[in-house]
């Protein structure tokens, strides 16, 4: 049996849209967010490297602070939570190093056997010819992908938003001085009624438009 019917995800994908008016009455119950946390902990990456941090922020007097250098849009307060996907600056065979650590611990195998996986990954990244910041980056809209799908899930609404100024967001978030900087935001929390957006139909090309199967 299916975990969830095709018809919910649907309903919820179509449900779905990037809000631009909350509720400031609303926040997300702990237990909902702590499943949020997870799928992003849970999203896929490269070589399974996870270069990046998600610095979750709730406290009113920091969002305000981010108002002005996120071209005032009022997501950035209204909404529940606001997290900001942060990536590695450079990575470094230290990186590299820390994951198959993890790997160790978590799969209970020794280092030594994971020898051939890491000198695939040093030769696959950090060979000179890669952009490392720019495949971090895309690694982290994997992440958002994810986090907005099961926010649309758990009927939770969601805004990603590159409409800020990152350096002045490390700034504020204290970021300067260490490894990731911020690439991108997305805001979570409830839709507010007053939101006409919500009841706008989705413009999407036609399926045959974008979709091309290549079957036997």
């Amino acid at each position: 049996m299916k975990p969830i019917r095709n018809e919910t995800v649907l309903r919820q994908l179509e449900w779905r849209y990037a809000a631009k008016k909350f509720d400031v009455q609303q926040s997300i119950s702990e237990e909902d967010w702590l499943t949020l946390e997870q799928s992003l902990i849970l999203t896929p990456s490269s070589f399974g490297l996870q270069p990046w941090k998600f610095i979750v922020v709730t406290d009113p007097a920091v969002k305000a602070k981010l108002l002005p250098i996120s071209w005032g849009q009022k997501q950035v307060v209204d909404a529940s939570h606001v997290v900001v996907f942060a990536t590695l600056r450079n990575l470094s065979e230290a990186d590299i190093d820390r994951h198959l650590t993890r790997i160790s611990e978590v799969r209970g195998v020794s280092l030594e056997s994971l020898a051939g996986f890491r000198r695939g990954i040093v030769s696959g990244l950090l060979n000179g010819t890669m952009n490392l910041k720019h495949w971090a980056n895309l690694q982290a809209y994997i992440a958002l992908g994810q986090f907005m799908a099961t926010a649309a899930m758990l009927g939770i609404d969601t805004c990603p938003m590159e409409g800020i100024e990152p350096a002045k967001y490390d700034h504020v978030l204290g970021l300067e001085q260490q490894d990731f900087g911020t690439l991108v935001v997305c805001v979570a929390g409830y839709r507010s009624t007053e939101d006409k957006y919500a009841a706008t139909p989705k413009v999407r090309f036609k399926q045959n438009d974008v979709v091309m199967r290549i079957q036997p």
